[in-house]
This record gives C-alpha cells, sequence and structure tokens, in this order.
C-alpha cells in the first residue's frame, strides 16, 4: 500500500549532518511515511550513510544520480512519490517528533485545505537552539507572500495540489521552494500551524550562506512572474533594498 506521507530529501556532501536529518524522520510519532533520498552526485560520504538507513529501513528509497543541481533532483525524487501527502527535508535540517502527526492531522481534517505550513526554530552547526524563526512571524497572505517568504518550513502538501501548481521549476538554480509556494497561494487555501515543528540549521556551508547573491535574484525572478500570472505586472515592479529586503513599487506611467 502507498504510504501517507512522502517525504523529500535532496543530498548533495552534507555528510556531516546527513544521519541527524535521517534520524529526525525515524523518529516521528506518526509512522506512514517513506523517505526518498536523493543523492545529486556527493563526493562525500553522504550516499554510504544514507545506504547503511535504506538497509536498516524499507520505507526509505536511496537513488543516486550525477550531480544536476538542486532542482534536477527535486523534480526527480517527487515523480517517485506515492504518498497522498508531499513535503521536504533538506539535508542538514531536522523534524521534531510531532512534525508528521500535527500537519497530516490538519490536511485530513480539513478537506478545504491545501497546505499547512509550520513555525520554525533556527540551529547552529552544532544543533543548538538559537531562537525562533523570523521568516513564520509575518503574518500570511497571497499579497504579503509577493515580499516576504513566510512558509518557510515545514510545509505538507497535498500531492493532487503539488501537481496542479505545476510542481518544481524545471530550469531555477535557486528559489525554487519560494516559486512553488508563491503558485501554491494562487490556487489552495493554507493553513499556519503556529507550532515550531522544523529546526533550520545555519552553517558556513549552506545554501543560503554560499549563494545568498544568486537566491536574491532567483526571488527576484519568480515574484517578477508571480506578478505577470496575478495581472499586476503592468502597475508593480520589484525592487531589493540596501537591506537585501524586496519592496514592490507602482510603475510610472
Amino acid at each position: 500500500m502507498a504510504p501517507k506521507i512522502s517525504l523529500i530529501m535532496t543530498v548533495y556532501n552534507r555528510s556531516h549532518y546527513l544521519s541527524e536529518a535521517i534520524a529526525s524522520v525515524l523518529a516521528q510519532t506518526f509512522q506512514d511515511w517513506e523517505l526518498i533520498l536523493w543523492d545529486d552526485g556527493s563526493m562525500d560520504g553522504s550516499v554510504a550513510i544514507a545506504r547503511t538507513y535504506a538497509k536498516q529501513d524499507s520505507r526509505i528509497h536511496l537513488h543516486s544520480a550525477d550531480h544536476q543541481g538542486r532542482a534536477a533532483a527535486l523534480r526527480a525524487a517527487h515523480a517517485l512519490a506515492q504518498g497522498d501527502y508531499v513535503g521536504w527535508i533538506d539535508s542538514d535540517d531536522q523534524l521534531t517528533p510531532a512534525t508528521l502527526a500535527a500537519t497530516v492531522a490538519v490536511l485530513d481534517t480539513t478537506p478545504d485545505v491545501g497546505w499547512v505550513y509550520t513555525n520554525y526554530q533556527v540551529m547552529d552547526s552544532t544543533g543548538k537552539i538559537r531562537g525562533d524563526g523570523q521568516r513564520c512571524q509575518i503574518d500570511y497572505s497571497p499579497e504579503r507572500m509577493l515580499i516576504d517568504f513566510m512558509t518557510f518550513h515545514f510545509r505538507l502538501i497535498r500531492r493532487s495540489v503539488f501537481e496542479q501548481a505545476g510542481g518544481i521549476h524545471p530550469t531555477l538554480p535557486s528559489g525554487m521552494d519560494y516559486d512553488l509556494c508563491l503558485r501554491l497561494s494562487e490556487i489552495a487555501k493554507v493553513h499556519h500551524l503556529k507550532v515550531p515543528l522544523y529546526l533550520y540549521r545555519t552553517h558556513r556551508d549552506s545554501i543560503s550562506g554560499q549563494q545568498r547573491q544568486l537566491q536574491i535574484e532567483c526571488a527576484k525572478t519568480v515574484v517578477t512572474w508571480a506578478l505577470e500570472r496575478r495581472g499586476l505586472a503592468d502597475r508593480y515592479q520589484i525592487e531589493v533594498d540596501a537591506a537585501s529586503r524586496f519592496v514592490l513599487k507602482k510603475k510610472t506611467p
């Protein structure tokens, strides 16, 4: 039988943190899941670590491929998902034990909700909690999402809604999660579960640390696309201020 939840974890040279990420999935109080581990050509010990866990638990499915980039890895992994609901966990982050139980309960009991997102906490490279995440403190609205990516972590999405939204953009080098959430906000009702159920790790080798400028450029691109989809491109344009914050400005005639 297909699992209730398909969790996607793409991996690229994350041997320092991968065991903790996988262990946090195994520790879930809700156990009807599959974990699709897609290794994107790692050159460290990530594949060996993932293989060890896959041998121990049949719900963990390991797939290895040549390095193609995160968008291609996410698309390939999602194509294998069998669950009613899909979610991501980054290979350097962790779920709390109640993450899946709490989010699946929302989708099971509110059929008009297409996706749910939680609050998160920030931890450092050693796993020490540094505080609550700032993005999830921002009130949600599809309009506010144009300048603030508040639906950051953790997200559980009905697979049918994920597919209706168009899935992962095939060519974006970064910002594919922001792009997906913008599209989801345009077609489906979301529920904000205001409980910190995701542990987001900051460290010097993280994608956000290494590719900050690329992330800003890609985020600006996906917001521009959203303005076009929403019929607002003739009135507004997206700009980035000195503090790297997005600002919507009316276009001059």
